[in-house]
Parts: structure tokens; C-alpha cells; sequence
């Protein structure tokens, strides 16, 4: 499965470069992590592909309290995206089919009485 960070050298280049609305994508969203832990990685793939691919966090963790900007090129046209976080601790959460043109903020959130992690849509 190829994510949206694989599809080129280039695109993967312009979205981690890209800053302003003119350049921004309609799928751009921010990540807040508000799980009590840290997260390690961060995997955002087209949905319905069969496997992830790079972690797309770019850098060791996101602790909790922290945010994290996910911006794509203005070309692209998928709304639909699959999202996988990890834990240090190797645990990992996953997400089906986001409508990332109707979503500008998750907000992860960990229950500790059920053990699941949830995100608030915003």
C-alpha cells in the first residue's frame, strides 16, 4: 500500500516543506495528543490500501499535550484516510475511513478503564 508520503519523492518533499493556505491542502489536520503517553509513530495511508508506510511523525516522539501538523499537497484529491498511531511502549490505535476534507482536529484521547483509544473529531 502506498500512503500519501510515498506516491513520490517529490510530494513527500512539498509536504513536510509547504507552509500558507495557498499551498495547503483540504485534508490538513492537526494531531492532539492528550492520551497520557507518548506517541512514537504516526501513520496516515489512503484508505482501503493494504499495509502502512512511512511514519510520518519525522521525528523520535510526540509527547502528550503536544500537536502535530499533517499537511498535504493542494493537488490531492482523496478525503478518505486510514490513521495508526503507536505507543513507545509498542501498543498502537487505528482509525478507517477519516473524511479528512471534514476534519481539521483529532484529539487522542486514552480511557484507562477500557484500554482504548479514542479521537475527538473535530
Amino acid at each position: 500500500m502506498k500512503a500519501f508520503v510515498a506516491k513520490s519523492t517529490a510530494f513527500a518533499a512539498a509536504l513536510f516543506l509547504m507552509h500558507g493556505a495557498a499551498l495547503a491542502g483540504q485534508q490538513d489536520f492537526t494531531i492532539v495528543n492528550k492520551t497520557g503517553y507518548p506517541l512514537k509513530h504516526i501513520y496516515v495511508s489512503e484508505t482501503n490500501n493494504n499495509s502502512w508506510d512511512e511514519d510520518i511523525l519525522g521525528r523520535d516522539i510526540l509527547n502528550d499535550g503536544e500537536y502535530f501538523n499533517v499537511t498535504f499537497a493542494k493537488a490531492e484529491k482523496t478525503c478518505k484516510w486510514d490513521m495508526k498511531v503507536a505507543y513507545d511502549d509498542g501498543e498502537t490505535a487505528v482509525w478507517e475511513g477519516l473524511d479528512l476534507c471534514q476534519i481539521s482536529k483529532l484529539t487522542l484521547k486514552w480511557n484507562k478503564s477500557t484500554g482504548v483509544t479514542s479521537a475527538i473529531k473535530e
